[in-house]
């Protein structure tokens, strides 16, 4: 081989060790599913413009949202996790922090398309007297609806989503990925009930028996100590009466344990308060007498201690 040949051959598999090597860092390609994020949007309606979820306070007030009432900020997705729309999600799988978008997002990929069959005829006297009203978002047989038209005994309620037949456009900027897994926990439970509640992760060492047997058929426990990851939740009042906690608590708290490897999930109730200082104003009067003088007690009620007194000589 000539001189001219190994340097053409040389440059040959300078070219093909090029074209082997990845043009990217493969860490560095992007979000995926499992990934968490916090996310700014604004979601609108397509035909009108209309504002219906935002994490940007300044658009909130601009579209005459009540924003004394909610928090607005970015907000901590788990892509997979069904927090965003389909259409959105997919958009999302790939990109990288500070990149931003928007997504138009047909109806059935939304809220469904609109179905006159969901809306009914039922009796008035189902609905709440302070809610027969046209526009009231009244609860029938465990189902959401809206009060169109209440006639004598007879009200028309619409079971269709308010936003169901609107196609909607969704638009985002991814701010940063989220590692911290207690911060995770925070979002998720952020997603679920609108409010984030105070969180704790906590390593717990326990005792666990295992049976095992000999080869004599005999039964042995051993006792070993595990470590055990538990998610502390502190439980709110509002988060208390939040009506998808309360029917999916249990739905919840799988989704935590399995997208975060914990062991258990713990909720904490915190009372707050001065005691039971009111009830035992109220029953420490006579029941107690402990430290006061029964005859005052009895005065106070209006009640005459020697005639009493002179009931309980005769019997």
């Amino acid at each position: 081989m000539t001189d001219q040949e190994q340097a053409d051959a040389a440059e040959n598999a300078d070219t093909a060790d090029e074209a082997a090597e990845p043009d990217a860092d493969p860490d560095d390609a992007g979000l995926a599913d499992g990934d968490f994020v916090r996310l700014a949007y604004t979601i609108r309606t397509a035909d009108d413009g209309r504002v219906i979820d935002t994490t940007d306070e300044e658009t909130a007030e601009e579209a005459e949202i009540d924003t004394e009432e909610y928090e607005f900020e970015p907000r901590i997705v788990a892509l997979g996790a069904g927090h965003v729309f389909p259409s959105v999600e997919e958009a999302l799988i790939g990109e990288s922090v500070g990149d931003e978008g928007t997504v138009d997002v047909p109806a059935d990929d939304a809220f469904g398309e609109y179905d006159p069959e969901e809306v009914e005829t039922v009796k008035a006297d189902k609905i709440p007297e302070d809610s027969r009203y046209p526009g009231a978002q009244v609860q029938i047989d465990n189902q959401q609806g809206h009060l169109e038209t209440i006639i004598g005994g007879r009200a028309r309620v619409d079971f269709n989503h308010p936003l169901a037949g609107e196609d909607l456009e969704y638009e985002y900027e991814v701010v940063e990925t989220i590692e911290d897994r207690e911060q995770k926990a925070a979002g998720m439970l952020g997603m679920y009930l609108q409010d984030a509640p105070e969180v704790r992760i906590e390593t717990v060492v326990e005792e666990e028996e295992t049976v095992t047997e000999t080869d004599d058929g005999d039964e042995v426990v051993e006792t070993e100590e595990v470590e055990n990851e538990a998610l502390y939740v502190t439980a709110t009042q509002a988060m208390q009466m939040n009506q998808q906690w309360m029917f999916q608590k249990q739905q919840i708290a799988q989704d935590l344990m399995g997208r975060l490897d914990l062991d258990r999930v713990v909720i904490e109730e915190v009372i707050e308060g001065g005691g039971m200082g009111g009830l035992g104003g109220m029953m420490g009067g006579m029941g107690g007498a402990g430290g006061g003088d029964i005859e005052d007690a009895l005065e106070d009620m209006d009640v005459d201690a020697d005639e009493i007194a002179d009931e309980l000589d005769q019997e």
